[in-house]
């Protein structure tokens, strides 16, 4: 008889800047952990360095059995509790997670984060290192924006991307843009966005 999967992605949040310390508190208890970070220049008066931060402050993402694993991430230094509704720690669909996996080696196109989902038209986008995700566009032209948003935590992220190669979420397979009237179009400028 085959045992049904017991573990899910959940959230936890965390103490102000306690993301890295719970992370590898949590790998060294060997609970699977997952700590999205964004990879920034800072510069200061003296100096400039590449730093890591995650993408969502207070939040750390854990691969567990609720039933067996729930205190001991609870008992892990920094961590507050789990998100969800009530009581109830919300399921992290795996696709949320690889949708995290693939921002993270974009930094470039990710501007912000975002905590509303703010109005605007539904699109997906069809092609370049974002195929296949979905969310709301909030600015069209040069600079198009596309907020990814994430229910189960409550967060989204705003990351730029050309217009070219978003469709409406609605059926029909007509880019946003009125320059790329057919998929040969929209094949060059993939090709173009992933060599930039």
């Amino acid at each position: 008889m085959a045992e049904i999967e017991s573990s899910h992605w959940y959230a936890v949040y965390v103490r102000s800047r306690y993301e890295k310390k719970v992370h590898q508190m949590l790998c060294e208890q060997e609970v699977v952990s997952f700590l999205p970070l964004l990879d920034t220049w800072k510069q200061w008066s003296d100096r400039k360095k590449k730093v890591s931060d995650p993408l969502f402050r207070g939040y750390v993402f854990v691969n567990i059995d609720l039933r067996k694993d729930t205190i001991n991430v609870l008992d892990t230094e920094g961590v507050v509790k789990f998100i969800g509704i009530g009581r109830k720690p919300s399921i992290i669909g795996d696709k949320d997670i690889d949708w995290l996996r693939k921002l993270v080696r974009e930094p470039d196109a990710v501007n912000r984060t975002v905590n509303s989902l703010p109005a605007g038209q539904r699109v997906k986008v069809l092609a370049g290192p974002f195929k296949d995700f979905e969310g709301v566009v909030v600015k069209q032209g040069r600079e198009t924006r596309l907020v990814v948003f994430f229910d189960t935590i409550m967060q989204g992220v705003e990351v730029s991307i050309f217009p070219d190669l978003l469709v409406p979420v609605n059926g029909k397979i007509q880019p946003l843009h009125a320059n790329a009237s057919d998929y040969g179009e929209l094949l060059s400028v993939e090709k173009h966005f992933l060599h930039i």
